[in-house]
């Protein structure tokens, strides 16, 4: 599974680590997200993110 990093703030998505403060549980892929999520350290949406390379 991808990683992918916030651009405004950089904060990465780590799908092994998934995401404590929206309780995303590990294991869960970033497209699989819900649409409503956002970036747990500035609150933009999933499109603000780009797949770390």
């Amino acid at each position: 599974m991808e990683k992918y990093e916030c651009i405004p703030c950089g904060w990465v998505y780590d799908p092994e680590e998934g995401d404590d403060a929206g309780n995303v549980e590990p294991g869960i892929a970033f497209e699989d997200l819900p649409e409503d999520w956002t970036c747990p350290v500035c609150g933009v949406g999933k499109d603000e993110f780009e797949k770390v390379v």
